[in-house]
């Protein structure tokens, strides 16, 4: 999880810097995937060090959870960017970009906590 921690949070970085650059510096909210991203590489960082890892993980799924949630206001809208109705386009199509990366990250860590416990389970089943 690590690692997709890193890989996600640099993801949500690019994205906004992209969004921010692409939309000529129009509003700095086309910077809050990066904001959000650079809030999950510190915590993929963290959960480096061993003893912290578990802590750090799920820091980062909240963090992860809360921006999904904060962006789907804007990706429940993604109708009217294809019916040319949007009045910021580039704002819905970076929330949805967000959204999917953050929405695909939470999956894999509710699997990865999942696999942890039956492993856990598993291996204290066969002690006893």
């Amino acid at each position: 999880m690590t690692k997709l921690t890193l890989w996600i949070g640099g993801l949500l970085v690019a994205t906004g810097v992209i969004a921010y650059i692409v939309t000529a510096a129009a509003s700095v909210t086309a910077l809050i995937p990066a904001f959000v991203g650079i809030l999950l590489v510190v915590a993929g960082l963290i959960a480096r060090k061993p003893d912290l890892h578990r802590h750090a993980i799920h820091a980062a799924l909240v963090i992860a959870l809360l921006g999904a949630l904060g962006s789907l206001s804007r990706v429940v809208k993604l109708g009217e960017v294809f019916d040319g109705t949007s009045e910021v386009p580039a704002a819905i199509i970076v929330s949805t970009i967000m959204f999917v990366l953050l929405v695909i990250y939470v999956v894999a860590g509710v699997r990865s906590f999942i696999a942890a416990r039956r492993a856990r389970e598993g291996s204290s089943g066969t002690a006893a």
